[in-house]
This record gives structure tokens, C-alpha cells and sequence, in this order.
């Protein structure tokens, strides 16, 4: 079920019942690229469970269009995998082994391994929400968040796990740090991980 939503005068927000089928509409908006109002939209912006189409140049027509599209699920292309190599030595490492009732030698595997996927992209310009840990591993956000975490790090909090681009406040748990460039404006696109990327943690 589909909800559209106002979002200024040349834009509105769609809302969908799970990031499934963010995934979906962005699969559909793929294949219809080519189509008359797609290249009037100036901005596709996807979340958790919305996803925003801006500089649209008719919105009856576009959110009629959209109502009528067979959403798919998978991927409309083959899916890019990126390689992130991982330091695993975060302060919150122990915590969450702890949590988790595993040593911390066997969370570096555990994570590791598991499939990470881009869902979408948010909070800052290149930190990408990584859908990773199943609901048997969710991970509380810290109670006190820090005023400062390091460009690099790596945290999880929830099912995702995140690479901050820049320093920030944060409240995630800081299980690793990478020196992968995650924001760089000077390359196309700048944020090396986008919504669908697949991801493989590298332990170094």
C-alpha cells in the first residue's frame, strides 16, 4: 500500500510498509528512467520506509503513473559489491560481544561475514544505513550519545551498521574503524556506498 504525501510545490514523499519495497519502487524508477516525467524529477531520495521524488514536473501525473507500477522485488541490475577493509578494535567491541554471549574474536567473524546490504542513506551526506544483523543480534543505541566520533569509524545500532564520513556527535556502538573514503565530492557519485550496494567487511 502506497501513501503519497505534499512535499512543497514540485515534490512529494511516497510511503511504503518496509525498506523491501524502497527497494522495489527504486528498482521500477530504474527501469523507467527513460520515461518522460522521470527526467523532470531533479532528486530521487530514499529512507527506511519513504522515498522522496523532488523537481517533479507534473505530481498528478507522476504519483498517478506510480500507483499503477507491479512493484518487483530484487535487484533491477546486478547488485555492486564494495569492499571495506575493517580495524575491528572499536571501544564498544567488548559490549557487544558481551551482548551478543560471543567472544570478541568471534563477532569480527560473525560480522564479517554476514551479508551487509545498502537499504538507504541519511544523517550526513555518504553515511549509509547497511542492513546487516537479523533480530536475534539488534544492538541498542548507547544511552549517552558521544559528542565526537571519529571520520572512519564503524558502529552498529539496530539491524544497520554505519561508516561515519565525518566527524560527528554519534550514538552508535563503535565496533571498528576503515580508511575507505565514504564521502568525496570529488568523485561521481561522492558516496562510495548508495541504496542496493552490497558490502563485504574486510578484517585487517
Amino acid at each position: 500500500m502506497l501513501r503519497f504525501l505534499p512535499s512543497g510545490p514540485k515534490a512529494f514523499l511516497v510511503e511504503v510498509e518496509d525498506n523491501a519495497q524502497v527497494l522495489s519502487l527504486l528498482n521500477e524508477v530504474a527501469h523507467r528512467v527513460h520515461s518522460d516525467w522521470i527526467k523532470h524529477v531533479v532528486d530521487i531520495v530514499p529512507g527506511e520506509r519513504t522515498v522522496l521524488f523532488d523537481g517533479v514536473m507534473d505530481l498528478n501525473v507522476a504519483q498517478t503513473d506510480i500507483q499503477s507500477w507491479r512493484l518487483q522485488a530484487g535487484p533491477a541490475r546486478p547488485a555492486m559489491t564494495v569492499d571495506v577493509e575493517c580495524r575491528y578494535d572499536g571501544p564498544d567491541l567488548g559490549r557487544v560481544a558481551e551482548l551478543w554471549r560471543m567472544s570478541s574474536e568471534d563477532l569480527v567473524d560473525y560480522h564479517s561475514r554476514l551479508p551487509h546490504r545498502v537499504a538507504f542513506c541519511g544523517f550526513a551526506p555518504g553515511f549509509a544505513y547497511i542492513r546487516s544483523l537479523d533480530e536475534d543480534h539488534l544492538v541498542p543505541r548507547r544511552a549517552s550519545p558521544r559528542s565526537n566520533v571519529a571520520v572512519g569509524s564503524v558502529g552498529i545500532a539496530r539491524t544497520y551498521t554505519g561508516i561515519y564520513p565525518r566527524p560527528s556527535p554519534g550514538g552508535w556502538q563503535l565496533i571498528g574503524r576503515s580508511d575507505a573514503r565514504i564521502w568525496d565530492e570529488k568523485r561521481e557519485p561522492p558516496a562510495l556506498l548508495t541504496p542496493g550496494t552490497r558490502v563485504r567487511f574486510i578484517p585487517i
